[in-house]
């Protein structure tokens, strides 16, 4: 295991400039984004914010706004916090002993004297606010860059594969998959890749006719481009890029900003899915990554270009926005949980309750933590 750790170190030491500004760059918008959804709702609700932090730990730079705010970039760059009046720590825990001291003008700017629709709203406001920013940056791309279009076409297929096995032909064009229409290559790969060992409904162009296939995406390794591993649904067909084959459609804002909650959806579903299939016994965890797989990602990313850099900020936005969405506590969707059954019983659940979550999703979130850590060296030490 020790030579597991060193290749590791040695590889993310090697290219640390290469990883780290883009993997900074990334996570910076993805963490400012989703605070900022939590800071903006908190301000229109009449909440006082007393810091807003980018990082954890010490301070390295920051300055007080007009409110009494404190923004501030902390020294460990692997998230950030929005601090309200009368929270205990970064995690918004009240403080018992502050909350009952507190005089009526306090109370007033206090987040934990707001009624549970006011303090739910500001919760759920950050990883809203991720999947807004994913839709806004998706939308720009195909703005600014267009859509590009490479059809579904089959111009090689695997002997023994499960495109063979369906009655694909080489020729043909996939028109639908399960009755959604498919336009591009990538369209078809989405789709296949999330959904290994179940059976699909293809509806094939084959020249002039339309046919109508069954088949079943094998689960199987692929490597891409930077030759990271992936464990994903195949067919078994090819395609080959020929001149003229790969256009770029240029569309109208509003085309734009549909494609946008479009593919921010599919990024939503895949991961989903993958969620779904990893409890169900159907796949694998190994691919769950945390801080060291997201910059050696970010690093490889940045080689493609601004552009790209940039939908994986995207990705990575929808990511955090769903992780912090489970109800967990100490993550968004914990608080969320808890007001709900506060809402439901009409009053707060007990401080030991709420202290017992705490520290209950802390293990959880800690645990989470080591476990993607341990496949980020693992997948260090393969590469």
């Amino acid at each position: 295991m020790s030579e597991f750790f060193l290749h590791s170190f040695n590889t993310l030491s090697h290219g640390l400039v290469g990883y780290l500004i883009p993997f900074l760059f990334v996570l910076t918008i993805v963490v400012f984004f989703h605070e900022l959804g939590h800071f903006l709702v908190a301000r229109w609700a009449g909440v006082k914010v007393l810091t807003f932090s980018l990082g954890f730990g010490p301070e390295l730079v920051g300055f007080n706004d007009r409110h009494g705010t404190r923004w501030k970039i902390s020294a460990v760059p692997l998230g950030g916090y929005v601090k309200f009046f009368g929270d205990e720590s970064e995690a918004s825990t009240p403080s018992s002993d502050a909350l009952a001291n507190m005089t009526e003008e306090e109370r007033a700017g206090s987040f934990h004297h707001k009624k549970v629709g006011p303090r739910a709203a500001i919760v759920a406001a950050g990883p809203i606010a991720n999947f807004i920013l994913a839709m806004v940056i998706f939308t720009g791309l195909f703005t600014f860059y267009g859509k590009p279009i490479m059809s579904a076409r089959v111009d090689k297929i695997e002997a023994g594969g499960a495109a063979a096995a369906a009655g694909f032909q080489v020729g043909d064009v996939v028109t639908a998959i399960d009755n959604q229409p498919i336009e591009n290559f990538s369209d078809m790969q989405w789709i296949v890749g999330s959904h290994a060992g179940e059976q699909l409904s293809f509806t094939i162009k084959r020249g002039d006719a339309i046919v109508q296939l069954q088949g079943t995406p094998e689960l199987k390794e692929q490597k891409d481009a930077f030759g990271n591993i992936h464990r994903l649904g195949v067919l078994g067909i090819t395609r080959a890029s020929q001149p003229g084959d790969v256009m770029t459609e240029r569309v109208n804002p509003a085309t734009a900003t549909w494609l946008g909650v479009k593919e921010t959806w599919l990024v939503i579903d895949q991961t989903l899915t993958y969620i779904g299939r990893i409890f169900t016994g159907r796949e694998r965890a190994d691919q769950i990554g945390g801080p060291l797989g997201i910059a050696k990602i970010s690093g490889q990313v940045a080689t493609l270009g601004l552009a790209a850099l940039i939908r994986l900020a995207a990705v990575l936005s929808v990511s955090i926005g769903l992780l912090n969405l489970f109800p967990v506590p100490l993550l968004d969707g914990g608080h969320l949980l808890f007001y709900a059954v506060e809402a439901g019983r009409g009053r707060p659940l007990s401080d030991r309750a709420q202290e017992m979550g705490f520290r209950i999703g802390l293990g959880l979130v800690l645990m989470l933590m080591v476990f993607a850590t341990y496949n980020d060296i693992l997948h260090l030490a393969a590469s």
